[in-house]
């Protein structure tokens, strides 16, 4: 397989075990990927036109990806497995997402599903999708009642991340992507906004790689991955989604590091670390104006990490990031209300973030 010069991460589950694929040009190694799978048929689902990706070799269906938070249900998901059906997809073929992370969650389930389980490669073509969604086998999809309510662990054969898809996006939705890699200050990858982006992205999935080798189905070491997400889910359901993931992941991270610090966990310039890794991303660090803290309780209730009847976070202290249940209710409320607001001067970004300048350099 001749493969352009690019990362490659290993994300070592046995007979599971895949590659992911890093850099410019990326979306060449498909059609070598779709032959060594043995598929004579492809369902290619993508958010991008139809000449974005190279001639598979094989008889390929090319549907429109629906994508947005709004179309990631599961009628979309029955949508997609009528598709495949009506094209006579067999789980010997293969299925081909191209889109961002709602994309890839959505289609994952799809393939998931079919047949029960039919061979899928991820192309996430945002940057959010490449720093995490698409790594790591995770699928699902929403319910009125929350985020991600539904959903199968299903590994993809391969995920090729073309960083040269980033160049197209537009400067929201790239600052969005900022905010998992902002999380992951910490959770094991400190320093990553000194690097070039093609580093930070690498250096995020072999984290993500790493602790999924060790924890697949989220008993216990993979939830640090959830950092800053229990507060971050809330706030998309609260807003009815008009604020992105990366953008709420970076006000959940910022509040993780303020309740860590109310409990005793970390120390004051610890809790301001928090703050300062957000802001130097352009992320937002404040709670968007108006959002109600019954809401937000609410759903952080219905969190899918929660245990028992408590409210429960991932959450930094002296041994570390670790999951922690039953954190009392009023010690929630009380750093949600002392959260910064966007008029705050104290605030930092606004729930509508600056841009960074280009992807194809460093983060910074």
């Amino acid at each position: 397989m001749s493969e352009p010069a690019h990362h490659r991460v290993e994300v070592a589950l046995g007979d599971r075990a895949y590659a992911v694929h890093i850099g410019p040009g990326a979306r060449t190694l498909l059609p070598d990927l779709v032959a060594a799978a043995g598929a004579t048929r492809a369902v290619v689902v993508s958010a991008r036109p139809e000449g974005a990706l190279p001639p598979l070799g094989v008889d390929t269906l090319w549907l429109a990806a629906q994508d947005g938070e709004e179309n990631k249900n599961l009628a979309t998901v029955a949508g997609l497995c009528e598709r495949f059906a009506r094209f006579g997809l067999t789980r010997s073929d293969v299925v081909i997402s191209c889109g961002g992370g709602t994309t890839t969650d959505t289609v994952g389930l799809a393939a998931a599903l079919y047949h029960r389980g039919t061979p899928v490669i991820h192309l996430p073509t945002s940057l959010l999708a490449q720093v995490d969604a698409s790594i790591g086998g995770k699928t699902g999809v929403n319910l009125p009642e929350g985020k991600n309510l539904v959903g199968a662990y299903w590994q993809p054969r391969a995920v090729l991340c073309d960083t040269d898809f980033l160049a197209t996006l537009p400067p929201r939705e790239r600052v969005n992507g900022y905010g998992e890699l902002a999380r992951c200050h910490f959770i094991g990858a400190e320093g990553l906004g000194a690097l070039p982006l093609e580093q930070q992205i690498a250096r995020s999935v072999a984290l993500k790689a790493s602790v999924v080798s060790r924890d697949e189905r989220d008993q216990g070491l993979r939830h640090i991955l959830n950092y800053g997400h229990t507060l971050g889910h809330a706030l998309e359901r609260a807003t009815s989604y008009a604020l992105r993931h990366g953008e709420a992941v970076a006000i959940g991270t910022v509040f993780a590091g303020r309740l860590a610090g109310a409990l005793g966990r970390i120390p004051p310039a610890r809790v301001a670390e928090h703050h300062e890794v957000v802001a130097s991303y352009g992320l937002p660090t404040a709670l968007p104006a108006g959002v109600d803290h019954d809401a937000l309780v609410h759903y952080m209730h219905r969190d899918k990490k929660a245990e028992g009847h408590g409210l429960t976070f991932v959450l930094d202290g002296t041994d570390g990031p670790e999951l922690v249940p039953d954190v009392p209710e009023p010690t929630v409320r009380a750093q949600l209300s002392a959260m910064p607001r966007p008029t705050d001067p104290a605030a930092g970004a606004s729930a509508v973030p600056r841009s960074r300048g280009s992807v194809a350099g460093a983060a910074g």
